[in-house]
Formats: C-alpha cells, sequence, structure tokens
C-alpha cells in the first residue's frame, strides 16, 4: 500500500532519472500497435478505444530505452530539462471519476525549471494556506454555509453585506460614468423565455430542475442575458438609442456539480456584475475597447498587476452541437475580436474550443498579491441570440437591423471576486471596502463617554466605527483590533481626553499618530473616498 512515508524513495529514484538525461520521444501510433503497447493494462486500453472512437490521433512517449506511456502531451525533450521537482500529497480517486468503477491512487507533485522556483512555490503555497478566503471567510465574519440552506448557497454575514454594497456602490458610479442604465429583473422565468434564447438545452444540465406551475414550467435565472433582452425589445429601437448599455447586478442560479463547488469560488447562488451592450457593427470596436478600460481600470484600483486575457474561439466539430451554426459569422466576429484586442495592448492568448455557444469571448486571468491564478469574469460578443429574440432598431437609411450584444461582467460576481479579494488582501482590507473601519479602544472605562463622543462624530460621518469596551487590557484590545484586520484602531486615553484627539493606529504600517479629531477624520473621510487602498 502506497503512502506520503514512500516519497523519499520514489523521489531518489525520480531523481536518478534526471540525472541520467533520458530522451523523451513523442510517436504516433496506429490502433493496433496502441492495443500491442498497453495489452497488459486495462485503463490505458480503455483510453485506446475511446480516443479511437473520437478519431483522435494516438500518441506515445517514450522515456528512455523502456517506458511508454499513452499521453497527449506535451513534455519536455529530455528530463534533465526539469531542475527541481517535489511530490506534494496523494488521494483517492474512481477509475474515470465514476464511483462504480475500480478506486486508483492519485500522486500529486510539482516540477519547475529552477530551485528557487519551487522554493517560492513551496513559500506561496504556505501563505495562500493562511490566506485562504474559506479560513478568512470564517475568522473575519465575512459569509457562512449551513447544510440547512444546501451546499453551494452561501449566507453573507454582516460584514459580508458590507463589503457586497461597498463594491455594488463602486460598480454603479463606474458605470453610470460609462454611460450604463441600471435594470431590474426576476429570480425565475418560463421556460419558454430560455427555448428562446438557446440557453435550454444548450445550457440544461447547468440549470435547477424546472418547477411545474399553473401548467407551465419555471425555471431559477441561471443567466440574465435574456431578460434584458427582453427589456431591449419592449419597444422600437433607433439607431440613436444606440449603443444602449443595460447593467444590473443580478442574482442567478446554477446547479454545480458538488464536487466542483469550492467556498465562494464555485457555488450554486451567485450575484453577478452583469450588462449587455446593444450596438451597431460601427460601433462594437469602440464599445469593446471601453469594455476592457473599465477592466484595467478595476485592475488598478485592487492593485492587480498581473494579468491575461484569453480569447476563447470556436471550433469547426461544435458547429450546430456546442456552438450556433453559423461558419462564416464566426470567422469574422472571431476576427473582429482579435483585431480589437490587438489594439487594447493588453496581453492576450488564443484557446479553441472555449468559446460561448453564441459567439467568442474573451476571459479575464488574473493573479493575486502571492501569485496565485483566478479566472475572473468573461467578455462576449453575441452575433446570434438577438435574432433569436428579433432584436432590432432602424438604422439611418431606414432599414431594420438587428444589433450585435456584447455581455461582460467586470466584477465577476460577489462570491468570487470576494474570494479572490480575501487571498489578495490577505483579509486586511483597503478601509474603504473593510466592514469595520476605525476601532476606538478606551484605556479604561473612564475614558468610556470620550470614545462614545468620538464613535458618534464618526458614525454621522459615514465612517463605520465601534468600541471596544470589554473589561480587557489595551494591549489585548489591540490585539484583537489587529486579528480583525481593521484598518485603524483609535487609543483614547487622558491625554487624547485633554487634547479633543486620538492616538491612530495603522494596522498596515503599524504607524501611531495623535492627531485632533476633525484631522483623523478629514483623513479618512479623504482615504475613503478616493478608495485608496
Amino acid at each position: 500500500q502506497l503512502s506520503e512515508e514512500d516519497f523519499p524513495k520514489i523521489e531518489k529514484k525520480m531523481q536518478q532519472i534526471i540525472d541520467a538525461d533520458l530522451p523523451i520521444v513523442r510517436k504516433e501510433v496506429s490502433l493496433e500497435e496502441a492495443k500491442k503497447i498497453f495489452q497488459d493494462n486495462h485503463f490505458k486500453s480503455e483510453w485506446v478505444e475511446k480516443w479511437a472512437a473520437e478519431d483522435k490521433t494516438l500518441t506515445v512517449y517514450q522515456t528512455g530505452d523502456n517506458y511508454v506511456d499513452l499521453c497527449k502531451g506535451p513534455h519536455v525533450e529530455r528530463t534533465g530539462q526539469i531542475k527541481a521537482f517535489k511530490l506534494m500529497s496523494m488521494s483517492g480517486a474512481y477509475w474515470r471519476g465514476d464511483e462504480k468503477n475500480e478506486m486508483l491512487t492519485r500522486v500529486y507533485g510539482v516540477a519547475f525549471g529552477s530551485k528557487e522556483e519551487l522554493i517560492q512555490y513551496l513559500k506561496n503555497l504556505e501563505e495562500a494556506k493562511k490566506r485562504d478566503h474559506r479560513k478568512l471567510g470564517a475568522e473575519l465574519e465575512i459569509f457562512m454555509m449551513d447544510d440547512k440552506v444546501g451546499p453551494g448557497l452561501p449566507l453573507w454575514l454582516p460584514n459580508g453585506a458590507i463589503i457586497v454594497e461597498e463594491l455594488e456602490r463602486l460598480a454603479k458610479e463606474t458605470e453610470n460614468s460609462f454611460g450604463y442604465k441600471r435594470v431590474r429583473t426576476p429570480h425565475i422565468a418560463k421556460e419558454e423565455l430560455y427555448l428562446t434564447s438557446g440557453h435550454l438545452p444548450y445550457y440544461k444540465d447547468s440549470m435547477y430542475p424546472p418547477m411545474d406551475l399553473d401548467n407551465q414550467k419555471y425555471y431559477l435565472k441561471a443567466m440574465n442575458c435574456p431578460h434584458h433582452h427582453l427589456i431591449y425589445a419592449n419597444r422600437p429601437r433607433s439607431y440613436r438609442e444606440l449603443p444602449l448599455r443595460l447593467a444590473e447586478y443580478g442574482h442567478c442560479y446554477r446547479y454545480e456539480d458538488s464536487g466542483a463547488l469550492f467556498g465562494l469560488m464555485r457555488v450554486r447562488s451567485l450575484c453577478m456584475n452583469d450588462a449587455h451592450i446593444y450596438c451597431t457593427p460601427e460601433q462594437f470596436k469602440a464599445e469593446f475597447l471601453a469594455v476592457i478600460d473599465m477592466y484595467k481600470y478595476y485592475f488598478n484600483l485592487f492593485g492587480i498587476e498581473k494579468y491575461q486575457m484569453r480569447l476563447s474561439l470556436h471550433n469547426q466539430e461544435g458547429l450546430g452541437k456546442k456552438y450556433v451554426d453559423e461558419p462564416e459569422l464566426w470567422k469574422q466576429t472571431e476576427a473582429e475580436v482579435r483585431a480589437v484586442m490587438q489594439d487594447s495592448k493588453v496581453p492576450f492568448v488564443e484557446v479553441a474550443g472555449e468559446a460561448a455557444f453564441y459567439g467568442p469571448k474573451i476571459d479575464v486571468q488574473i493573479w493575486s498579491a502571492i501569485g496565485r491564478e483566478f479566472t475572473l469574469a468573461t467578455n462576449q460578443l453575441d452575433f446570434a441570440v438577438p435574432k433569436r429574440f428579433n432584436l432590432t432598431y432602424i438604422d439611418h437609411d431606414g432599414k431594420e437591423k438587428t444589433p450585435l450584444c456584447i455581455h461582460r461582467a467586470p466584477l465577476s460576481t460577489h462570491e468570487r471576486f470576494i474570494g479572490f479579494l480575501l487571498e489578495h488582501y490577505a483579509g486586511a482590507f483597503p478601509a474603504w471596502l473593510a466592514p469595520i473601519q476605525a476601532m476606538i479602544l478606551p484605556v479604561s472605562v473612564k475614558h468610556l463617554d470620550y470614545a462614545n463622543q468620538v464613535c458618534q462624530k464618526l458614525l454621522v460621518n459615514n465612517i463605520r466605527a465601534e468600541i471596544d469596551d470589554s473589561d480587557e487590557k489595551l494591549g489585548k484590545k489591540i490585539r484583537n483590533a489587529e486579528m480583525k484586520k481593521i484598518p485603524y484602531m483609535l487609543v483614547i486615553g487622558d491625554k487624547e481626553i485633554e487634547a479633543e484627539s486620538v492616538a491612530a493606529r495603522n494596522y498596515k504600517t503599524k504607524e501611531q499618530k495623535v492627531d485632533r479629531v476633525e484631522d483623523f477624520l478629514k483623513n479618512i473621510s479623504e482615504e475613503i473616498k478616493n478608495r485608496l487602498g
């Protein structure tokens, strides 16, 4: 029975293979050759049959003279190119994820081109454990889960609700400056709506089962776009109204597989920073670039220094199945999005087979402060669904035409983005986003009256302040506030009462400065107003 205690022996053997600098050679083989090579391995034989049935090229990789493995690749050219590695953990896994199959042992490992990269990776891993959003979310009372509600259905606690509201305020202010109009839509809709949009049947597996009401099938809303399309179609539109930008923090429900659920990052209830831009073909480039600019504004605001956009394209085999069967429109719109991305100077890569069913999309990848990669959101061009809803506008030539639709969600969902921010900031939110912005710490009971006066002054000026009026000593009060990662601790003793001041201690810098209450109020208000971080 293999265990993690065996890892040193395995790693020793691995190092010998690396030191031998063996060549790793890719070979394409026929079905008969593959069957013969893996005749004693029924797991590999099963994959051989599957790939052959899908008409995929069968490839094997040979390491040195003896070891041959079935793999799509790619691999390094020689074992000596691996400069550092480590076996990390192991777990049980059913063959091909099916509990009816045999239980196998999966061993996890990492490899790098240098020892320095491995050391940094292990360091980041330890830091990531401290920054785990599930751990911080519980400690800072941001969110909770409860089996009585159900898996993947988070409950926002008061502290979390404040962060949600601040993000919505940011989005509303930003979108208002970009010319968006806000709408609100219900959480359920008739089956007919999603049949019209095409989400049924394409998206059915990700939707909750229907409810039968009044001889009609109703579905929980899994996406906001069909509802927004109906709002657009509410009355005739002229080219003079375009672009029309409809925005909503819309609540959606998606039936994610229970095995995929993960804290706030993969949930079944999500509130999305959604919007749909209806525009003419001539307006598309400017609108798409404006959305990219909004992303960059948010990246700068939240200190996201590393990001990459992934242009997700269709593939030929999926036409009529996974994708709308419009080959020429796919070529045209993919070329248009590619050209806009090149003009934007934003780093991007192309990936085939990952488009939305109705058009190409941009998947936005971001990296946290400790270098962990997250998928933030998508930016999609839709050339198909507006036709399904008969969305039109009267152009300047008097002819009726169909608008393009851009789907975008720069701040992702509350759930995913707050999960990311918990790790990114290690729970130490900037003052504008922090649930409690200032904790007032009276040295003793005799300082409570003045502490209450200070607190009241902060509260009426919209500063989220609380008083620690416990019987704990000042040192313990400071430690408690630091554990809650509160941006400012205001210590109040005899000197502060006499000078009508506070001793303001900054959580991040650890600096302490005595300020008149009015000066502290002015400074923190300015910091919050400008969303400094």
